[in-house]
């Protein structure tokens, strides 16, 4: 056994001559090449902290500039205008000056050092001034608004209001504007002189790791893999290509050398949640969570069949390949061992409600092999999931996509470690895919991984013929290494009862998957309008047509061009997208005319959008002062009414194309299917989609059984109608399928 392995590393002995030390030479060599690994690591932090701290300049440029300097000199012209003779004579006389010709290198070498300095500093200052103008995502598209978030909010909710319901919050609002807000605004305004982000980590705190309700489901969601490609059938093989590409990930990430993802190809989007993406999980607490990041790990766990498994990603310092991790996992996947009482079901309890999984922590897991055993989790890299099932996508078969879905949103609710950054999960037929913890990062943080990943599993990685990682494995590496619980009948008490509640829960989603074929972005470019806002606006003509009403819409915008930005609302239920509705469905009008209707909408929706991802935003501003309302005391009716309004559709687009590891144009089939969520509100729907390529578009759309206003079925094929109507108002013709 692995630990028996590790336990005869080290002995000593007492004897009448004192005592005897016996060392393994094989155990001091890997402390060796993992005190190398970690001094390399290390140095590469220091050595890109020097090059981070003299951006945009760099050695390079600095001995240009000093050897301008000397050339100059040495042509007899003086480019310092005395500076230098000026340093000369203020040098001290003796070692190491001894010589005036030395004096003079030195003197030139400050000289050139001071410009070099100034030139970064006003380098970056310009720079900055650079970066923060957000105004080139409006040239051309008309002049904004400059209204006050008050009255924005008032326009985002006026036409979902009868006049009654519309003249009260109009009288909240004044009177906030008038009587709170310029305090509130005050604290918040110093909050921003000294914070990074004046947002986000309050939207951490409060929105995520504050909420005590069972965070699968409901905060937590999930990422497919590629549905129309196939690279091999093998379990194990496709795992350890995986988590191979997902260490060599990490390792890019610690040494600073992944590049940032840019805005239209022109501005840098901030990195900051890159950095808890691995070594990270979610601690829970009585009132609050808190996330628990580690510099490093060297295991991933493992579930399978009820058991827990310890893997080492290393050998030494070196990473395992592929295929020695594939023998790893295939080492679980043989072992016939049963479960230890209690253990089959232990990770429910992280699926659970957040206080009771903290009392349980607190009182059966904080000493002894059970705190060995979760540290072991707690400390992994990332969590691996091995089911016994399979599942993929079938064209032909409508089911399979929601299925998918519905096994990695929630798996049967013990098979994966919810309070970890992400889960991934293998299936038995080598589909992959994740369940992703959402209070560390958003969701293109976790798709720049997933890219990364896919796209060096397709094309760098590879596999043989049968379907197995290439090259030979290591036969002596020790196996993986089962953690030991000592769970007693209480626990499993509680383990139990978590796992009910989190059942309940994981029943009464009702998911629908669906690839949408008719068309994708290359016919709505023909339509000249966003594809984003052409999906959104085919959106409410689909609630509309479902629920005869219009609802608070919820999209999310990136704001990650402020640093540490996170995300902010697209309220994008508009008064122009409901007369477009309106008139679509009433169908009066001539095409012409619902044209008009429907560009105006989608300017509207872009306008919006962009003042979302330049910080104009109305929600998380008043999400901020509320916060400050809070500590202070203050009472204000006015934002208790917004931010308590419930999101009957909440929508998301998924991020793709992050990185460009393949051409999409030479590989089409090499599409995954985004991702999705469960709904926000209990009779509402959540709906998120990935504008796959030119010709497609991916749905998932979620709802709960227990409310008989929703069917997420019904709103999918209401969402089908609405975006082909809508095509045919501009009579592209469409594709076949």
């Amino acid at each position: 056994m692995a630990e028996a392995h590790q336990a005869v590393a080290f002995q000593f002995t007492v004897t009448p001559e004192g005592v005897d030390f016996q060392l393994s030479r094989e155990v001091l060599k890997h402390i060796y090449l993992s005190g190398v690994r970690s001094w390399r690591k290390r140095l590469i932090r220091v050595k890109n902290g020097i090059l981070r701290g003299v951006y945009p300049g760099s050695p390079t440029s600095w001995l240009v500039v000093v050897l301008a300097t000397a050339g100059s000199s040495y042509c007899n012209v003086d480019i310092s205008m005395g500076l230098v003779y000026y340093i000369q004579r203020w040098l001290p006389e003796g070692r190491p000056y001894r010589t005036p010709h030395t004096r003079t290198l030195f003197s030139m070498a400050i000289f050139s050092t001071g410009v070099w300095m100034t030139g970064i500093f006003f380098f970056r200052q310009t720079l900055k001034l650079l970066l923060s103008y957000h105004g080139w995502m409006f040239e051309m598209h008309g002049q904004t608004s400059h209204l006050t978030r008050v009255w924005a909010y008032l326009e985002s909710v006026e036409h979902l209001l009868d006049d009654d319901q519309y003249y009260r919050m109009e009288t909240l609002a004044k009177e906030f504007e008038e009587k709170t807000a310029p305090r509130l605004q005050k604290y918040l305004v110093l909050k921003s002189w000294w914070a990074t982000n004046y947002v986000s980590d309050w939207w951490e705190e409060y929105v995520y790791l504050r909420g005590r309700n069972p965070i699968m489901v409901n905060s937590n969601y999930y990422v497919m893999d590629l549905v129309l490609v196939k690279n091999t059938d093998v379990q194990a093989a496709r795992l350890g290509n995986a988590v191979h590409a997902m260490i060599t990930y990490r390792r890019k990430l610690d040494r600073e050398e992944i590049k940032p993802v840019m805005a239209l190809g022109l501005v840098p989007m901030c990195s900051y949640q890159m950095e808890r993406m691995f070594n990270t999980t979610r601690i829970p607490g009585k009132d609050a969570d808190v996330l628990q990041h580690l510099p490093d790990s060297r295991h991933v766990a493992v579930y399978h069949k009820g058991r827990f498994f310890k893997v080492w990603l290393y050998e030494g310092s070196r990473l395992l390949k592929p295929r020695d991790l594939e023998m790893q996992f295939q080492r679980i996947l043989d072992d016939p061992s049963p479960p230890q009482p209690g253990e089959e079901k232990l990770a429910a309890l992280t699926a659970g409600g957040r206080v009771e999984w903290a009392q349980a922590r607190q009182a059966f897991f904080s000493s002894g092999k059970n705190k060995a055993a979760l540290d072991a989790i707690e400390r992994a890299a990332f969590f691996v999931a091995l089911d016994e099932e399979s599942h993929h996508y079938d064209p032909e078969d409508e089911a399979s996509l929601s299925l998918y879905g519905k096994a990695l949103l929630h798996g049967n609710c013990y098979n994966r470690w919810f309070d970890k950054s992400f889960t991934l999960i293998s299936f038995k037929n080598g589909q992959l895919g994740l369940n992703t913890e959402h209070a560390w990062a958003d969701a293109p943080i976790i798709g720049h991984l997933w890219e990364f990943v896919l796209g060096t599993d397709s094309f760098h990685l590879g596999y043989t013929e049968t379907g197995h990682c290439l090259g030979q494995p290591n036969p002596v590496l020790p196996p993986p290494q089962r953690l030991q619980w000592d769970i007693p009948e209480q626990c499993q008490v509680a383990i139990e009862s978590s796992y009910q509640v989190a059942k309940a829960l994981a029943d009464d989603v009702e998911l629908y998957c669906f690839q949408f074929l008719p068309f994708g972005k290359g016919l709505i470019k023909k339509c000249r309008t966003s594809p984003d806002a052409f999906v959104q606006i085919a959106l409410q003509l689909a609630h509309f047509r479902d629920r005869g009403k219009f609802c608070l819409t919820y999209e999310a915008s990136m704001t990650r061009m402020f640093r540490e930005g996170r995300t902010e609302t697209v309220r994008s239920c508009t008064r122009e997208s409901t007369a477009f509705v309106q008139a679509m469905v009433q169908g009066h009008l001539l095409n012409e005319d619902l044209q008009r209707l429907f560009r105006k909408a989608a300017e509207k929706h872009q306008n919006m959008y962009r003042l979302a991802m330049t910080g104009a935003g109305i929600d998380r501003h008043l999400f901020c002062l509320y916060v400050v309302s809070k500590y202070l005391g203050v009472e204000s009716p006015f934002l208790a009414e917004v931010l308590s309004e419930p999101w009957r559709l909440s929508t998301s687009q998924i991020a793709q194309f992050q990185i460009r590891m393949f051409d999409p144009n030479k590989y089409p089939k090499h599409l995954g299917a985004g991702g999705g969520f469960g709904p926000v509100a209990d009779d509402g729907y959540g709906v998120s989609y990935m504008i796959a390529g030119e010709n497609t578009i991916f749905f998932h759309v979620s709802s709960k059984f227990s409310s008989s206003e929703t069917n997420a079925q019904r709103f999918g094929n209401q969402i089908r109608q609405a975006l082909l109507d809508i095509a045919n108002l501009f009579q592209v013709p469409k594709a076949d399928g």
